[in-house]
């Protein structure tokens, strides 16, 4: 007959032991096991054979002889190993009066050997090692089953344990294989619910414990729910319900050097939200990725690698976990890691992750100076900071080997110029980049960026929505298509800017989206709003509800969200629903919506309790990422969002919850749902080649680069102003060669574009910058010829607003207009060439500023064949200065006739929010001050064009010093860089 005790508790006894039994207790380095992993094996002994009484949770005579063979100072003195048992014996006994994890933790402690007693000369604390993890075979390993503890009247049998050094390490529990109704969940809920309760004792040293009936293999840390339990596999293809992977996995995870590498590196202690300390041990992906970045840092290369683990399954924890194993690695040397996020939430919830995990010599930079200056003073702990403090990097900061930079979301910013800057500032630091999203076709160059030729498809290690899925990481998704009817034909809206959007870069698809905001006004059709929140009401009292989960109704703007909120009342107690958004711009409506940091996170805990009224939040940008509320499960979606940006919010509704969570909902009312295929849809053939194909398009940038400079042989590229601009200018004589110019340069910026953010650009960013503004120079100003006369990449655009050499030249038009009066004068003192081709750079940046509006399009064309009648000879320097005095006259009164748009004020909004920010106890008070004022201050001395003119910079930038100046706040450095960076990006 079958039962667990000869088929499973056999089976795993027989894959780590052999099938030669040992009767007697084996000596370290004199194993007899046929059976070893990794140097090391388990040694059979069964329980009857131990030297322990049942009330004794480690086997007292094994811990002595370990404390004799591994410390010097008890070798010489034997007597002292009781009072380190006496030690232990208080931490078994404090499990009842102080809870079981925090006795875990500090049983943890002691067998990483971070405690010291007095046992040196004249007293001097020294290291008590229990456990030997530089070498495996100083330790001694057992297996046994059927060991019992017991504690009072309780007594409890456990099938398999195994014991390093006498220490009781992990617990198995095997489940009989041939029971349909009997799976893994009962031997996890025997230890959760009956084991950890009624004998806590018995789990002091634990590590973590197992269940399997054989067929299906989980494993959890000590109080953690059973749902949260997760399998260990060491091979993707294949089934773990097969009997083969099965086998593989139990020798890998309960081999002696994986169980030591957890303890020692794999386990945090944290505090949750409810200020419950919690134990957690990693994932096998995480245990995977880790010990991958590991051996790459102790190996010296390859020097970076991407890894790409789904949302929801622990990439943060992994950081942590990384973080964790390189700093405590001696061969190492004690390096620096340093955490890089790209966002200001990600920063909160990384920082967060770590704080709580409480671990050890863990700093935040919060400024560009705290990040130099820990940097040149080579600091030698965790530095977590945001890609954005090395905008201000000069040069190296720090070109130490042992630097470990981990890159969190690597497929946003850190591809511009920044992660060039943070490459420059750490040339010789390790690279590892981390997503949650997948990397589709458009995204190559981060595979280059981050990904190493050694990497099959570019990954170093992945981590895939079907392996998570699959191992209960985190839930399926779910999609419900709801009053199709009321979905808005958004390919019908775009049908008038389709044609131009496949050739474009981002930017361009960016700029002509704006352009689709007529979908503002039907998401808002009264009748619209009125069905869909009355759907959303009846949706999520009959189906999500009942369930005890929550929901998030996502709408597409701010007013959205009031006009939603204001419906949903109607349907649902007011107290049921809240709004969730950044509530800083003039609207009155949204200021019973402003909270604090603290107040907002007492709100969301309110979310996250079961008990609480409050049941469905209510946002439009806000907890879209970065949000972690497992009872949240339908996410009710009104807004068009797009690949990783809809696969984030989404991915809030996946975390695990209970037991009755199945999966995650998403209720689409706004027919995005191809849109979420698009986003998941990632083409990984070939990403190979990308990587080393980068290295073909860097040996074409220094002749690309040369192929542009051609057009302007003899030009002084060190020539500021308009006589720079001229000289340049005059090498582009007409249309053909411009358009030969337009096109080679357009090449250059796809090179640029690709291979950004490695440092090789560095040695030509003084020659591109350069020639980008010549470029936008020469760019017609109608708007026509996008596929040659592109608009400029993200990256590109970046590197012209920073120091440009040739500036763009403030346009005072209206005062060469009022002078045009005295045309006689003007030309008889000057060169009426020069003026000519001044007064049209200047009328064409200022045509420029009008390209999207129709009431400038004549005059665009108007200066386009002007330009060409000239060119050609049709008219000579002095008719061409005065058909464009005439054209500039037209101009200035078609800007004063054509009515102001209104604005969104949102320069004001981010000020306000940035110093809600780093505000203090004074400061709210002055808030609306400070804004209003560096508002008034910069409208008066600004342009169109400043950002690109050193004169324009000069002059805001005294202005925003002389406002904080008059508050006293004139001497925070970040806080005058933030405030000019919102300046910049605003006004």
């Amino acid at each position: 007959m079958f039962n667990e005790a000869n088929t499973v508790e056999a089976l795993v006894r027989d894959i780590l032991c052999g099938k030669i039994s040992q009767t007697a207790p084996p000596q370290p380095g004199l194993s007899r096991t046929n059976r070893k992993i990794n140097g090391v094996g388990w040694n059979y002994l069964p329980s009857e054979h131990i030297p322990r009484q049942p009330q004794e949770v480690f086997v007292e005579s094994f811990v002595r002889d370990a404390l004799i063979r591994l410390n010097p100072e008890i070798t010489a003195n034997p007597n002292l190993a009781e009072e380190v048992l006496y030690r232990l014996r208080a931490i078994v006994l404090s499990v009842r009066s102080d809870g079981l994890i925090r006795a875990n933790e500090e049983f943890t402690i002691w067998l990483r050997g971070d405690r010291t007693m007095p046992f040196g000369i004249n007293h001097e604390h020294t290291t008590v090692r229990l456990i030997d993890f530089d070498n495996l075979e100083n330790n001694q390993y057992i297996l046994t089953t059927q060991y019992t503890y017991r504690a009072g009247t309780e007594e409890r049998r456990a099938d398999l344990v195994l014991l390093v050094n006498g220490f009781p390490l992990v617990v198995i529990e095997a489940k009989t294989p041939v029971r349909q109704a009997v799976t893994w969940v009962d031997g996890a809920l025997q230890v959760h619910d009956d084991y950890e309760k009624n004998v806590p004792e018995l789990f002091a040293c634990n590590v973590f414990s197992v269940a399997t009936e054989g067929k299906e293999l989980r494993y959890g840390s000590i109080r953690m729910p059973v749902d949260l339990w997760g399998p260990w596999r060491t091979d993707d293809n294949t089934p773990l319900t097969s009997l083969a992977a099965l086998k593989d996995a139990i020798a890998s995870l309960h081999s002696p050097a994986v169980i030591l590498d957890i303890l020692n590196y794999f386990t945090l202690f944290a505090t949750d939200k409810k200020k419950r300390r919690i134990k957690i041990i990693c994932r096998y992906q995480q245990y995977e990725a880790v010990n991958k970045i590991v051996e790459r840092v102790v190996a010296g290369r390859p020097k970076k690698g991407l890894i790409w683990h789904f949302q929801g399954s622990g990439k943060s924890l992994l950081m942590v976990f990384a973080a964790q194993k390189m700093r405590m690695r001696s061969q190492l040397r004690n390096p620096t890691v340093i955490i890089v996020v790209d966002r200001l939430d990600l920063d909160a919830q990384i920082s967060s992750t770590f704080h709580a995990s409480d671990i050890p010599n863990l700093v935040k930079a919060e400024t560009c100076d705290e990040l130099e200056k820990l940097l040149k003073q080579d600091t030698r702990k965790i530095i977590i900071t945001t890609i954005f403090r090395f905008g201000e990097a000069k040069g190296v900061l720090n070109s130490r080997e042992n630097i470990i930079v981990l890159v969190d979301e690597a497929h946003r910013t850190q591809e511009g110029d920044l992660g060039m800057k943070m490459r420059a500032a750490l040339p010789q630091a390790f690279l590892f980049g981390f997503t949650g999203t997948p990397i589709n076709q458009r995204d190559r160059n981060t595979f280059y960026a981050f990904g190493a030729e050694e990497d099959e498809r570019g990954y170093m290690s992945r981590y895939g929505f079907e392996e998570s899925i699959r191992d209960g990481a985190t839930l399926p998704l779910h999609f419900e298509p709801r009053l199709v009817e009321l979905h808005i034909d958004k390919d019908a809206i775009d049908q008038a800017y389709s044609e131009l959007t496949g050739e474009l870069s981002e930017l361009d698809r960016e700029t002509l989206t704006k352009a689709v905001s007529k979908m503002a006004v039907l998401v808002k059709v009264p009748d619209r709003i009125t069905n869909i929140c009355a759907d959303i009401a009846q949706h999520y009292q009959q189906k999500v509800a009942p369930n005890g989960f929550k929901g998030m109704v996502v709408t597409y703007d701010q007013e959205c969200c009031l006009l939603y909120k204001a419906e949903l009342d109607k349907h649902l107690p007011p107290e049921a629903s809240e709004i969730v958004i950044s509530a800083t711009g003039k609207d009155e409506r949204l200021k019973p919506y402003y909270r604090t940091r603290d107040q907002e996170e007492k709100l969301l805990d309110r979310y996250r309790d079961a008990k609480d009224p409050l049941k469905i939040l209510i946002v439009t940008a806000k907890l879209l990422t970065g949000f972690d509320a497992p009872i949240l499960q339908a996410m009710y979606l009104d807004k068009p969002l797009k690949t990783h940006t809809l696969l984030q919010a989404i991915c809030r509704t996946n975390r695990n919850y209970g037991n009755t969570k199945t999966h995650g909902l998403v209720v689409d009312y706004l027919g995005v749902f191809d849109d979420v295929a698009q986003a998941l849809d990632f083409d990984e053939q070939g990403f190979q080649q990308v990587v080393s194909g980068i290295n073909i398009l860097k040996n074409e940038l220094p002749g690309a680069v040369q192929k542009c400079l051609a057009y302007f042989p003899g030009v002084d590229r060190n020539l500021s102003g308009y006589e720079g601009l001229i000289a340049a200018q005059d090498c582009l004589p007409n249309n053909n060669v411009r358009d030969n110019f337009a096109a080679d340069y357009n090449n250059l910026t796809k090179l640029w574009e690709a291979i950004s953010p490695d440092p090789i650009l560095i040695n030509y960013q003084t020659d591109y910058k350069w020639l980008s503004q010549v470029y936008i120079s020469v760019q017609p100003t109608t708007g026509m010829g996008k596929l040659l006369w592109h608009a400029l990449g993200a990256k590109t655009i970046e590197l012209i607003h920073e120091n440009v050499r040739v500036e763009a030249v403030r346009d005072d038009l209206e005062e060469i207009i009022l002078d045009a009066e005295l045309l006689e004068v003007v030309l008889n003192s000057s060169d009426p060439r020069k003026k000519a081709k001044e007064i049209e750079i200047k009328v064409a940046t200022r045509l420029r500023q009008h390209i999207n509006n129709p009431r400038f399009r004549a005059l665009s064309e108007r200066l386009e064949a002007l330009k060409e009648r000239h060119e050609q000879g049709q008219i000579h320097s002095v008719a061409f200065l005065k058909d464009l005095l005439d054209l500039a006259r037209d101009l200035l009164q078609t800007e004063k006739d054509t009515p102001a748009e209104v604005e969104e004020d949102r320069g004001k909004a981010a000020l306000t929010e940035l110093f809600l920010e780093v505000r203090n106890e004074q400061t709210p008070k002055m808030v609306e001050r400070i804004v209003n004022d560096i508002d008034e201050i910069v409208r008066l001395v600004r342009f169109p064009g400043w950002q690109k003119t050193s004169a324009g910079e000069r002059e805001v930038k005294q202005a925003l010093r002389k406002t904080l100046f008059k508050y006293k706040l004139h001497q925070d450095k970040d806080l005058f860089d933030k405030a000019y960076g919102y300046i910049r990006q605003y006004y």
